[in-house]
């Protein structure tokens, strides 16, 4: 069989990762650190502790595992945290991420595929964002994903890497069978934080600005289902597997919804209060995020059917109810 290396397939999006590649007959081989992941959640394929900037260890799980391809989703991801110690992310996702570029190509492994964000977009405000909108990140997270994509580029032209760049809008939802969730320490998503609101986990939900440009004051963003993201992972897997050339995708569903109509969903579906108080905003957050692209749709064929918002919030309740890794 397949072996693919998921870099972060501890954490929240690449253990559900993992868990589609083994659906899809592949052996997925999680190389993690467990900063922000958890041991827990490897359950579909061989594990690897070890991190980004160990090239020694890189190159031994290349010459272990002998991987087809890379799925890299290690990264560190607070916006905020970008923010107040920009270094940090320098040094973890572009350091890091070149380490792994470069061990790749070493050991012939030349397909990549790599999760992105729409926050090397910026606050684009009334603009359409598609796959070939200007970047302008607004904070170190975003610029730091940007570089990894320039290096990508850079060695595609220097030693043939192929790669597939998903920029992908907020994450949400949860395994629908309850093997793997979303559980960060610290909580920094907006659903599971409501959700702990509203399971009395936590006083109260802070929503953060009430006074952007948006119907009710509040920042608008574009929600993905966590299956249909990686769903569409393994699409771009199969599609450099298939020869064809490195390509861009945004994924999302094209609709956005404010916090508070997020909060009034959250309401709906679980039929409890939702406590939350106003805050103010936070430094690098955009007033709305949502993509206008099909490109996903047309060229890789994916067509997303878990991500509305009431699939979301459920999958995501039953999770937060049964399965965190730390009971």
């Amino acid at each position: 069989m397949k072996h693919v290396l998921v870099t972060g397939g501890a954490g929240y999006i690449g253990s559900h990762a993992c868990k589609a590649l083994r659906a899809a007959g592949y052996v997925p081989v999680t190389f993690d650190n467990l900063e922000t992941g958890w041991r827990d959640a490897v359950k579909f394929g061989p594990f690897v502790q070890g991190d980004l900037l160990d090239r020694a260890a890189l190159d031994a799980a290349f010459a272990r595992y002998n991987p087809v391809a890379v799925m890299h989703f290690a990264a560190l991801s607070q916006v905020g945290e970008s923010m107040q110690d920009p270094g940090r992310y320098w040094r973890n996702n572009v350091l890091g991420s070149l380490t792994l570029v470069e061990a790749a190509v070493a050991a012939g492994c030349l397909d990549f595929v790599f999760s992105s964000t729409c926050a090397t977009y910026g606050d684009q405000d009334n603009v359409v964002l598609d796959e070939d909108s200007a970047q302008h990140p607004i904070n170190a997270y975003g610029a730091s994903k940007r570089a990894i994509e320039d290096i990508l580029r850079d060695f595609e032209a220097a030693h043939g890497l192929r790669h597939v760049i998903f920029r992908y809008f907020n994450v949400a939802g949860a395994d629908p069978d309850g093997e793997v969730g979303e559980f960060h320490q610290p909580e920094t998503h907006l659903v599971p934080l409501m959700l702990d609101a509203i399971a009395g986990k936590r006083d109260a939900l802070t929503v953060y600005g009430t006074d952007y440009d948006t119907p009710d004051g509040t920042c608008i963003r574009d929600y993905v289902h966590v299956c249909d993201l990686v769903d569409a992972h393994v699409l771009g897997l199969n599609w450099l597997e298939n020869g064809k050339g490195s390509r861009v995708f945004n994924l999302g569903t094209g609709s956005g919804f404010s916090v508070r109509e997020v909060i009034d969903h959250s309401r709906a579906v679980t039929n409890r209060a939702v406590p939350y108080v106003d805050g103010e905003r936070r430094p690098g957050d955009c007033t709305k995020l949502v993509s206008g692209s099909t490109r996903a749709e047309t060229e890789l064929g994916w067509t997303p059917t878990r991500s509305t918002l009431e699939t979301m919030i459920t999958d995501a309740w039953r999770w937060h109810q049964t399965g965190h890794y730390d009971t």
